[in-house]
């Protein structure tokens, strides 16, 4: 069974995401502030968690980020904020999805396994493939461990960058439109948040490339989209 923590601090909201997730199989603790779900989250071994952004005690943007400086785990985002720049922030800090109140319940459970699902892909597909690493030039990634690292030094992503990488290194000289990647890696039909691509395109490059403004690995096709180069 697994485990969901949902972070929220109106409760008949809390409530129904909590019914609706033990309704299709799921385990669901609630939390109403901040600090005390950011400290559940990183003692809980929780599969997912739902995060909502107005907080007491601590913003849902510091908590986002956070448990993606520590954990390895999707992190879905519901909001009654609308405005594209909280959700640019919000995926730039590591969440997975963004979803606005009022929701549908059945989306936001679609969403939730859909992640779910996409994570134990990446996370056992190198081990059936045999495939453990691939190194290019300096850079190494672990596919097992889910571990980079660049001139011998570790780098850290959370777990949509690292998938991101992975993904496209393991298909160099070819490229990937932003559409492309969005579903292939979010596997979602929505296009609403699209810009998520770039966001962490860049934040990858920001880690793994000696100069990001002339990137070696990820480079952009104009007009077309992205390629990792080898």
């Amino acid at each position: 069974m697994k485990r969901i923590l949902i972070i929220e601090d109106e409760k008949p909201i809390a409530e129904l995401e909590r019914d609706y997730f033990e309704l299709h199989g799921f385990a669901a603790d609630l939390v109403h502030d901040g600090a005390e779900g950011l400290q559940q989250a990183l003692s809980g071994g929780y599969d997912l968690i739902l995060l909502d952004l107005n907080l007491p005690g601590f913003d849902g943007l510091d908590v986002c980020r956070a448990i993606r400086d520590k954990l390895d785990v999707p992190i879905l985002i519901v909001s009654a904020r609308d405005e594209e720049i909280d959700k640019i922030r919000g995926f730039g800090l590591g969440a997975d999805d963004y979803i606005t109140k009022p929701f549908s319940p059945s989306e936001l459970i679609a969403r939730a396994k859909a992640h779910l699902g996409r994570y134990e892909r990446f996370t056992s597909r190198a081990v059936q493939t045999g495939q453990d690493q691939i190194k290019v030039r300096e850079l190494v990634i672990d596919r097992t461990s889910r571990r980079v690292y660049v001139r011998g030094e570790e780098v850290l992503l959370p777990a949509r960058e690292f998938d991101v990488l992975a993904f496209m290194a393991a298909h160099p000289n070819r490229v990937f439109s932003k559409e492309e990647l969005f579903e292939r890696l979010w596997g979602l039909d929505s296009a609403g948040d699209i810009a998520t691509v770039a966001v962490h395109i860049r934040r990858v490059r920001e880690k793994i490339e000696a100069v990001p403004s002339n990137p070696q690995f990820i480079e952009t096709v104009w007009g077309a989209g992205y390629r990792f180069t080898v």
